[in-house]
């Protein structure tokens, strides 16, 4: 195979997962071998690829391919999620450009628009990852609404039904007006908003110069009010308890109550009570025995039951019903007020607090052995910061409202009887038979029975995918057993309560265990401002259009290069700029290794064969750390490690080593040890930049048709020598000295230097005088017992360098900047000295700061020894 030039992304990216695809190299069958099994987070099925996904794809990827390397059978399982409200949406407004209003459908005419969306626009963002990398099992692919997923969501309503965990009920829930459907309480994001005090009065009945005022933040409300209430320990309001006032504009009378609820301090210390739009007037209405009147419509709008103002948004009769109080006499002051509003997760919409019939699903029993399992670290967060989060929620948790006002999504399971009783099924067939048990009435079919309306909440589906998508429910199917429990989850905090929580209690109560070992986190993706990625910001790059430029191997280190686990990742292009930097160097370095002439037979120099030797062990101990990284979920890190060991150990000290003198060959044995340290570098960063390494495994030695380094096994950390490693740290050093020493003396990097060394306990080590004599240009390395005069000197530990320069540098000159350097080292030392010698600072300062003060001192020291015995030596 003939070597291009330059590295084309394009080419090797669509040329390698084509390859990939048809040799099935991303496909998972059971076998004998150990799983490692990851779940994706299914985004929106008509979603399109963001940088959250990319960053979050990416790392499973990782993760998924290092463990195919490791000889596991490695089975990452894709797919989609319906997204109820999103994708109801979607479609709502598709039908409005077409003038038609999903009122005037059938719910089966709706359902037939929304699936033909769905088949239009449904995974595009799954084609979107192959660009990545995606290494998926592609024929896995599922869908929360497909028939197998569908069945497990129906099958787990009915059994946690009969288990008495899910029941129906009148109560207070969230609703967001603009998806006209119920939400959880975690759908809900609460945000600190600049609003309004409006303080209202109502007048006593019977009595027209008597009044009480009431605070409210939602005037609109009061058309629904049943009671005003004040605290029974308010002296202020004794005389008017068991009265009644009338309710601005309409008049309705209603009592003056008391309940320990009101606080005395807020606002007039006099409360109205609407106990069909505010959750604890709800509950002080049930312990009263208070009528619920309910003054909004579905939409946000105002109900005939307002009285006034019917048809008109919420939002605007707050505007009109100012207007009308102040002419009334009954607005008393307006005040500017800071407080928490709820908004829809879904929809941005403000929600309403609304008196609803939903169905819930009661929590407390499920979590206990969710709880336990994360605490206990049977299940391990990474950060684990998360636990707390975790715990905190997990022991407050509610009743999960899970029915929701929708036609797109799995409809719930329950069948009414004329008479309102109802059934609970999986299969139409079954409702009835349940309903004849129930009335006796062997003659009913299914046109006596009524399904509910309402859909699950799409969390409902997806708490159950890591089951579902191995077909879990089904007991014919052993595949289950194999594949679950999974290994690792990524995802974002965010989704903790939604999804990670939830997923655990599923995977407690229907398969005694845990859904997965390890949940990693990663964090927002936001830009230089830290401000949260988002298009309608303009802030967000498009990820296609970024492996367009830079290929999808630098945008995957671009972006890892930025991203621990847990913590929120300040995205800049100049990163993914950096990552295809990277792999034109991978590339330069491997086409230099590849054209260099080789000499059978030639003798290996020794500079080369300690090349050889340092550098094995070199890498069999960034192996071992880059172990140690991914055992901690520190994957930025393993990735950093790879880097530095290619950028700096490999290409800057390895490659120059065993360079052979201009026009020479190398020696075969040291290409040979070259050639497999590019194999194993190759392996180790395969996970992270698949692309590139495929293609220069190929290009490393002839292969067979279904070889490939994504089926290879990774690298294993062998035993190194850690003394032969410091030591070549120290002979870096030194090198580095000599090679600064020619640049501030203007010195030809040609022209070959002497050295002599004062050898201390450390810093010298005569083994590696090859390397150094190869790497600073040496013609000789001397021992010596005393000082040299004459010569320039610096020291590498406790062994001192002298380099002759008579001769080679102007000696007045040379003594006028050592003597320079010499006052600034002497002024360094005396600021240094002034801080040690302060026993407020020593007594107070943290021990490692007096250390670092106590090592600035010593190191100063040694330099002024160095730089005084140089001026000496210059100057005899």
């Amino acid at each position: 195979m003939e070597i291009a030039s330059k590295y084309s992304p394009a080419e090797t990216e669509e040329k390698w997962y084509s390859y990939w695809m048809e040799q099935k190299f991303f496909r998972s069958v059971p076998d004998e071998r150990e799983p490692y099994t990851i779940v994706i987070p299914p985004p929106n099925v008509t979603g399109v690829l963001h940088m959250g996904h990319m960053l979050n794809n990416t790392i499973q990827d990782i993760l998924v391919r290092r463990a195919r390397m490791q000889g596991k059978n490695a089975c990452w399982v894709p797919g989609t999620d319906h997204a109820s409200i999103a994708t109801e949406a979607k479609v709502v407004n598709k039908l409005q450009e077409e003038g038609i209003s999903k009122n005037s459908l059938t719910r089966e005419e709706f359902l037939k628009h929304a699936w033909e969306w769905t088949e239009k626009h449904g995974g595009i963002i799954l084609e979107q990852l192959k660009k990545l990398g995606a290494s998926c099992d592609w024929d896995r692919t599922c869908f929360t609404m497909d028939e197998i997923r569908s069945a497990g969501v129906i099958k787990v309503f009915v059994d946690l039904y009969r288990k008495g965990h899910i029941y129906r009920g009148i109560r207070m829930v969230n609703w967001d007006p603009a998806a006209k459907t119920a939400l959880s309480d975690e759908e809900v994001i609460y945000r600190e908003v600049q609003s309004k005090l409006y303080y209202i009065r109502y007048q006593v009945e019977g009595e027209p110069d008597q009044y009480v005022t009431v605070a409210t933040t939602r005037p609109e409300t009061i058309l629904g009010d049943t009671a005003v209430c004040v605290n029974p320990g308010d002296e202020r309001f004794k005389h008017l308890v068991g009265k009644k006032v009338l309710v601005p504009l309409i008049n309705r009378p209603i009592p003056v109550l008391e309940d320990e609820y009101v606080d005395m301090e807020f606002g007039t210390g006099c409360l109205k009570i609407t106990p069909a739009h505010d959750i604890n007037d709800y509950e002080i209405g049930m312990r009263h025995n208070l009528e619920s009147i309910d003054i909004l419509n579905d939409d946000g709008t105002l109900s005939d039951a307002a009285q006034l103002y019917i048809g008109e948004d919420r939002f605007d009769v707050r505007e009109k019903i100012a207007v009308d109080l102040e002419k009334s006499g009954n607005l008393v002051k307006v005040e500017d007020y800071t407080n928490k509003v709820g908004y829809s997760e879904r929809t941005d919409a403000v929600i309403e607090p609304k008196l609803s019939t939903q169905w819930f699903l009661k929590m407390s029993e499920l979590a206990k052995p969710a709880l336990k399992a994360v605490i206990e670290d049977e299940i391990r967060f990474h950060p684990p910061k998360f636990k707390n989060l975790y715990r905190h929620w997990m022991e407050n948790v509610k009743d999960w409202c899970i029915s929701r006002q929708l036609w797109w999504g799995h409809r719930i399971p329950v069948y009414y009887l004329e008479d309102g009783s109802y059934v609970v099924a999986e299969t139409e067939d079954e409702a009835v038979r349940l309903a004849r048990e129930k009335t006796g009435n062997n003659s009913l079919t299914i046109n006596d029975l009524k399904q509910d309306e309402d859909v699950l909440d799409t969390w409902a589906s997806s708490w159950l995918w890591p089951i579902t998508v191995f077909d879990g429910f089904n007991p014919d199917n052993k595949e289950i057993d194999y594949y679950y429990p999974t290994n690792d989850l990524v995802t974002a905090p965010e989704i903790i309560f939604f999804w990670v929580a939830r997923m655990i209690m599923a995977g407690y109560e229907y398969r005694g265990t845990y859904p997965f070992k390890n949940v990693y986190f990663t964090g927002i993706v936001r830009d230089s401002q830290r401000r949260k990625m988002s298009k309608s910001l303009g802030n967000s790059p498009e990820p296609l259009e970024l492996i367009k430029k830079y290929g999808a191997d630098g945008v995957r280190m671009g972006i890892l290069l930025c991203s621990p686990a847990g913590n929120d990742i300040l995205f800049d292009e100049s990163l993914t700029e950096q990552g295809r930097n990277f792999a034109n160097k991978i590339w330069n370095a491997f086409r230099l290794v590849k054209s260099q002439e080789v000499a059978a037979g030639m003798e290996q120099p020794e500079s080369s064969a300690l090349a050889v030797e340092w550098f094995s062990n070199k890498l069999n101990q960034s192996i071992e750390t880059i172990d140690s990284y991914f055992e901690k979920y520190r994957i930025s890190d393993a990735l950093m490690e790879i880097y530095h060991l290619f950028r700096d150990e490999f290409s800057s000290w390895y490659l120059e080593l065993i360079k052979p003198a201009y026009q020479q060959p190398i020696d075969e044995k040291t290409h040979q040890a070259t050639l497999k340290f590019f194999d194993d570098l190759m392996r180790l960063l395969h996970p992270f930049m698949p692309f590139i390494t495929e293609e220069i495994w190929h290009h490393l030695e002839p292969r067979k048709e279904g070889e490939s380094i994504m089926v290879s096994l990774q690298p294993e950390a062998k035993p190194y020598d850690a003394e032969l490693l410091r030591q070549f740290e120290h002979v870096k050093e030194a090198i580095t000295a000599i090679r600064n020493l020619r640049q501030e003396k203007n010195l030809s990097p040609r022209e070959a230097l002497k050295a002599m060394v004062m050898k201390g306990k450390d810093g010298y080590f005569e083994r590696l005088d090859p390397v150094l004599k190869k790497m600073a240009n040496l013609g000789s390395v001397e021992s010596v017992g005393e000082k040299v005069k004459g010569a320039v000197s610096f020291l590498v530990k406790s062994s001192e360098y002298f380099i002759p320069l008579e001769g080679l540098i102007n000696v007045d000159e040379e003594i006028g900047k050592l003597e320079e350097e010499l006052k600034r080292m002497k002024g360094f030392l005396n600021g240094v000295m002034k801080k040690l010698g302060n026993e407020k600072f020593v007594s107070n300062a943290p021990a490692k700061v007096v250390e670092l003060e106590k090592k600035k001192k010593a190191d100063a020291e040694a330099k002024i020894q160095v730089l005084t015995e140089s001026l000496e030596n210059l100057k005899k």
